[in-house]
């Protein structure tokens, strides 16, 4: 079998690499997208229904995210599949949307920017050459591939590219207790009117009854449900796996089980004791656990809670974000951090650049910054706008026969403009997208 050549491969097909896909594509690049599953969005489609980060929290929401993940929510729009949730439970005006639809919309986005696809393809290696990465090794259901390109996007969530081409990362645990897996589960036949009618407080103090009552194991005594699309259909996010290496396939695969049987004791509880639960059914259950923490690169730049909280902004930043520090701990509850009202920061393009590995880029929640820091950059769209930044930017090293660390930052962030996206200019504010 001949190797194929790509300009770019995007590695993971989750928010933030389904949009480099499309970014790489439109720029111009022969692109080719792969992921393990057997339909884009990861995260996304596999375990949420809500993305965060659009907007900041606070009096007067800021929306701080555009280009292309603003025509993915047009797509869930257009076929009445997204609706504005308000800040509920603390990170802000989420957009919450039906995932099957955002499958069909990845799709068409994706395809129609003339990327190839490949699914059901696992990372198993790497080649490279004079610390240049070349080529990937993938499992496929037809065997074993080598695939090669001038330029590589790592969005796998657990670093799969950096790891295997030797770049430096923080493993799994290794300075910090790492976040919570979670488990999320559908019900539908819900009485919304007397479910939605329940204060967040109240939940939670039945919850605390519940779990002392000795009845009901509820390693998490707080947590959301919140209302979806479909009428009748509430989405529960309230399991918690603690201590997993999502890395380790034999720790993984209990936290799978363990979370198929905590979503039903939750959901037991639910329609033991909470009132509009009564007569519930359990329709769904995340089809992959989510997975908050894993690996994380060290990359020029290492993002900070420092650079967060004093609301930083950097030369090179290709995004912004205002989302709180939202830790899920080992513990019973969640630990949130706020910036200031209305407050954003950068994430600087050095923060996607891994050291010691060229002609590799890495976004989503993998990206280069510590563990306090990456509970805050890890929502959906900032994944989304790192996306656009690092498909963008393999896609011009490749075409410039240069790779992304040497590439000129000037010219990636005016291609970032000119494609709509709001990266917040640092000599003149931006007015874009609010």
């Amino acid at each position: 079998m001949s190797t194929p050549v790509y300009d770019v491969v995007v590695a993971g097909a989750g928010s933030s690499g389904a949009v480099a896909a499309i970014a790489a594509a439109r720029s111009g690049a022969s692109t080719l997208l792969v992921d393990r599953q057997g339909f884009l969005g990861g995260i996304s489609t596999a375990v949420l229904d809500t993305f965060y980060a659009f907007y900041t929290p606070g009096t007067d929401p800021q929306k701080v995210v555009s280009g292309i993940a603003d025509e993915v929510v047009a797509g869930l729009r257009a076929e009445d599949a997204a609706i504005d949730r308000p800040n509920t439970y603390g990170a802000g005006t989420g957009i919450t949307y039906d995932p099957e639809v955002l499958k069909r919309v990845g799709d068409g986005l994706v395809v129609g920017a003339g990327a190839d696809v490949l699914l059901h393809s696992f990372v198993i290696g790497v080649q490279t050459d004079g610390g240049r990465m070349c080529a990937i090794e993938l499992a496929t259901k037809s065997g074993v591939r080598t695939v090669r390109a001038a330029a590589f996007v790592d969005a796998t969530g657990d670093a799969d590219l950096a790891h295997h081409a030797g770049a430096p990362y923080e493993a799994p645990g290794e300075h910090s207790a790492l976040q919570s897996l979670s488990t999320v589960f559908r019900m539908a036949n819900v009485d919304m009117a007397r479910a939605q009618a329940l204060p967040k407080e109240e939940l939670w103090r039945l919850m605390r009854e519940a779990a002392a009552s000795g009845d009901y194991a509820l390693p998490r005594l707080e947590g959301s449900v919140h209302r979806t699309p479909q009428p009748g259909v509430m989405m529960a996010l309230m399991t918690r796996m603690r201590d997993v290496d999502a890395t380790d396939a034999e720790a993984l695969t209990h936290a799978e089980i363990e979370g198929r049987r905590q979503c039903h004791e939750y959901f037991r509880f639910l329609r033991d004791r909470v009132p509009g639960y009564e007569q519930a059914i359990l329709t769904s259950t995340s089809p992959a656990v989510g997975v908050r923490e894993s690996r994380r690169i060290i990359g020029e730049h290492v993002l900070t809670a420092e650079d967060i909280l004093q609301a930083r902004r950097f030369p090179d930043q290709i995004a912004r974000c205002g989302a709180p520090i939202e830790e899920h701990h080992s513990g019973s509850d969640t630990r949130w951090v706020y910036l200031d009202d209305g407050a954003t920061y950068g994430i600087p393009y050095r923060s996607l650049l891994p050291r010691e590995v060229e002609g590799l880029l890495v976004c989503g929640r993998c990206f280069s910054a510590t563990h306090d820091a990456h509970a805050s950059a890890r929502s959906m769209a900032t994944c989304m706008a790192m996306g656009q930044a690092a498909g963008t930017a393999a896609a011009l090293s490749a075409a410039g026969a240069t790779t992304p660390r040497a590439l000129g930052v000037d010219g990636l962030l005016e291609r970032l403009d000119a494609d709509g996206a709001d990266f917040g200019q640092l000599s003149t504010p931006t007015t874009r997208g609010t």
